[in-house]
Parts: C-alpha cells; structure tokens; sequence
C-alpha cells in the first residue's frame, strides 16, 4: 500500500511541474520545484521533502499557485506540505538468497581451512598500493592549485540575497557532496553577479576540506585551448588520449563561461565524451554561463538540442540581478571587508570612512554589476581617505561623480538596425520573420521586446518605430511596450534576460 500511495505522488508531482510549466512559471522557481521529492499523497495533502531551508520557505510563498496547479492535476482540492529532511536514510540493500545452516557451516569450515592452510605453491599476498590525495594531484597534470587571490573566493565572503540564495545553497550541496542529484549544476545570469565567485568557493571548500576528491576548475577558453593542443600533434607533452584519461580521473569539473565553446565543434564532442563519463560514474559537473541552458543553441552556435537538454538534465538555478536591498548589502559588506584587510595586511590609503547616510547613496547610484560595485567602493573608500588627510570628509558630490565614471550616463548612438539584429540574433529568428506579419508565441515575444528595446534606447517616435517593424500602427506599438514591462514586473528571469540584451546592444555601439 505504501508503495503504491509513493508512486501515485510521484506520478502526481510530476504532472503538477508540467502545469507549472506551461503556465509560465520561472525557470528558477521550476528547477527548485523539481529538486524536491515526493514522498506521499493522502486524502488531504500532497507531501513533498527538501534538504534546503531556503527552498522550503520560497515553496511555502509560491503555496496558492502550487495549489491551484495540484487541484487541477489531482481534480480534488489538496495542500502542499514541504517536509525539510537534512540527513538521507540509509536503506540496507534487499538480497532474496538465502542460505541453511549446512551452508553456512560448510562455508566457514572452508574459510578457516584457507586461513590456516595456505597452498604450498601460493605466493605471499601483498597489500595493495595505497595513494594518498597529494600523490593522486601530483598524478594528474590537471591538477592545480587555487591561484593567488582565488583563495578569498569563498562560500563565507559572498554576500547573500534573495536574488542568488538558491544559487549559493545549490553549491554548498554540491561542495559538501551530500546532494547527488545535483548533477550537472548549472549556474546562469548575467556578468558580475557572482557565478565565478561561487565555481571558485565549491573548489575552495573541497581543496581543504574534502582533498580526497579531486577538484578541477576550468574556464571555457582553457578548456578548449588544453584540447586544441592535445588534438594538433599527437607527439606533444599530452596527446588527446591523455587528456581524456586524465580528465576522466577528476571527480569534480567545473567549467565557467561555458557559452565561450559554442562554436567550438571538437571541443564540444569531447567535451560531452568527458560529461557522459564523469556522470555516469557518479562524478560531479558544475557549469556556468550568462544564459541559461536552452538558450546556448542559438544563433550560430554548435550546441544542439541534445547538448543543451544534458546541460539542464540536472540542477539549473539562475543568479538575477541586484536590487537596492542587495546593493546596500554589498556596498556595506565590500566596505567593512575592505577596511579590515587593509588593516590586517597593513596597506595604507584604505582607513577612511564613509557614513551610513553616504553608503545609502552609493547603493542608490550603483549599477548591477557586482565585480563594478566593489571596485566603486574601493574607489570611494580611497578618496574618503585622502579627503581626511586634507581634513575635509567625502561628499555626496564626489560619490556621485565616482558613480558617473564607473557608469556613464552619456547615451551612446544605438540604432534600430543594430536592435533588431542583436534580438535576431539572441532569439535565433530571421529578420523578415521578426518584422513580418506572422503572430505566433515564438515570434511574438522576440518582437515585442525589439519594439520595448527602440523605445528605450532610441529617440524614434511610436510612429517611426512603427515603420521600421513592417509598418505597425502607433497602438501596436503601445501594446509591446506594455507587454514587456508587465511582463518585467512579473517574471525577474525575463527582466534578467532583457537586461543582458541591452547590456550587448550598449555594449557594442559606438
């Protein structure tokens, strides 16, 4: 009966994410959802278990809709219950043999008569060879310390929101090695949010506190370097064979920037040749990009479908970018740490201070990116020191000034042409099909955010905009707009998403 009831909530739970799903709900949220497990289904209540503390509570705010979905699946009214379960039963393994006493007896006559007799012709048994952690690195040419500066990239000194806590709890998971289903983690947002940072603290906490497991952390570009290298002349110091073996070896690869091997065919096949081993041998992957998984086969990209779905067959969580609360967070976090290293490692120039009222400022005039963040703060930490020495305190005025230098607010000549050419291209659909007249969803949300983008960044009227979209009228135009910044309040992940976009387009204007 047990099982029976198990089954019907697995069955049941996996029905309600496909409803989930299709109504839209966040990548994020989903791939949090499918991490849980269903563990029973009664006349009331669907219970389902986490070993994340964080998860539980963002499920029990996301309740009404889960419900709404389950009612609908069940076709009955039922309750969510989120069980949090920290440590895994440990289940004997079932055997059905069976062996009688006679058996038994027999057995352990032989064995002692083997341990007291040995034959006149065997040789001495000899202890296997033992090898410790160093000498399995040493072994291994991949092998490589974390570099200087690396070693401060850890799980302690990221700072923590809303907006990346399922990010960094799926990594503690990873790293302590507890989670097992975790694989591939796969870790996408936008630059400067922090998915180095976390890749770096997972190969920290192993290094030194699981060195029997052998962490190796890569980018994209050294990864295909090491292969380019291997595959152009198989005399070289490590031949593609090599690599392969020694790759296999590692028990947990980390590959950063993973969307840089797009358009490195060979690589990629060798690269999935390593994935498919290391998972199905029970070794860990963790990835990371600036997008998420389905999104990698784009464009002129050689991931196909098949690659895309292995990466996102695991954990995929996104890190979104920061709001004012997070910002704050950060600025007061980089100020403190950055004082107190000042301190500790005697570097001058670094002991001045900034008042509260200031730092609110700072995080009001900030940008989103992280790595940016940090550098503003040590530039204003600087300046509030040499203001004391010439005894005046930092202004509001040269936070703002600072602010502008590390985001300029000058507007750079963005055209529709180069618009819609960057949303043709991140959506993989041709130009005539992204200004036609066809209204189907895969056309539909690529054109609305092309019309929300030339509002944005151009001083083209509706009507103009219009024109350029195969002469759309002034209130189609209005309603794309709308549609995006609607859809922007209600779902982060595509605010992320339009957030890049814009990001590459201002990027790349002159």
């Amino acid at each position: 009966m047990y099982e029976e009831t198990d089954s019907d909530a697995a069955i049941l739970w996996d029905d309600v994410l496909v409803l989930l799903e299709q109504r839209g709900l966040p990548p994020a949220s989903l791939a949090m959802l499918r991490s849980c497990q269903a563990l029973s289904l009664d006349d009331e209540a669907l219970h389902i278990s986490t070993n994340l503390g964080f998860a539980q509570r963002r499920i029990a705010q996301q309740a009404p809709i889960i419900e709404e979905a389950l009612a609908e699946a069940a076709f009955q009214p039922l309750s969510l219950v989120v069980e949090l379960v920290k440590d895994r039963e440990v289940r004997p393994i079932e055997t059905r043999s069976t062996i009688s006493a006679a058996e038994l007896g027999a057995m352990d006559s032989s064995i002692s008569q083997r341990s007291t007799v040995p034959p006149a012709a065997a040789l001495p048994a000899q202890a296997p060879a033992v090898i410790t952690p160093e000498e399995r690195r040493r072994a291994n040419p991949l092998f490589e310390e974390v570099p200087e500066g690396g070693s401060k990239l850890t799980f302690d000194r990221f700072v923590a929101g809303e907006e990346n806590m399922l990010a960094l709890e799926a990594a503690k998971q990873v790293a302590n090695g507890e989670n097992k289903s975790y694989n591939p983690l796969f870790i996408y947002g936008k630059s400067g949010l922090g998915k180095t940072h976390l890749l770096r603290a997972i190969q920290n906490y192993i290094t030194i506190n699981d060195p029997s497991r052998l962490c190796i952390y890569r980018t994209a570009g050294d990864f295909v370097d090491e292969y380019v290298n291997a595959v152009r002349d198989e005399k070289s110091l490590m031949p593609r064979s090599a690599l392969s073996r020694h790759y296999q070896d590692v028990d947990v690869l980390i590959i950063d920037d993973i969307q840089n091997m797009s358009t490195a065919l060979g690589s990629i096949r060798f690269f999935f040749e390593t994935f498919n081993y290391l998972t199905s041998h029970g070794k860990q992957v963790v990835l990371a990009a600036d997008r998420a998984p389905s999104q990698l086969g784009m464009g002129d990209s050689s991931f196909d479908e098949r690659d895309t779905s292995r990466m996102d067959s695991g954990v995929t969580v996104s890190i979104q970018v920061p709001d004012y609360e997070l910002k704050l967070n950060l600025v007061n976090t980089f100020y403190e740490r950055m004082k107190a290293d000042a301190e500790a490692e005697h570097i001058v120039g670094m002991d001045g201070t900034i008042s509260e009222e200031n730092r609110k400022l700072m995080a009001d005039r900030a940008g989103t990116n992280i790595r940016i963040i940090e550098g503003f703060v040590q530039s204003c930490l600087m300046l509030a020191s040499q203001r004391e020495r010439a005894g005046s305190v930092l202004s509001r005025e040269d936070i703002m000034r600072t602010a502008s230098q590390k985001w300029p607010t000058g507007q750079r000549i963005v055209t529709i042409e180069q618009i819609q050419k960057a949303v043709e291209s991140y959506y993989d659909v041709s130009h005539g099909a992204l200004i036609g007249s066809k209204r189907n969803k895969e056309l539909m949300e690529p054109r609305h955010v092309a019309i929300w983008l030339t509002r944005e960044l151009t001083d083209n009227t509706l009507a103009d905009i219009g024109k350029k979209f195969g002469g759309r009228s002034h209130a189609t135009v209005k309603h794309s707009i709308a549609w995006v910044d609607d859809l922007k309040k209600k779902n982060r992940v595509f605010q992320d998403q339009i957030d890049v976009l814009k990001d590459n387009i201002t990027d790349a204007a002159q």
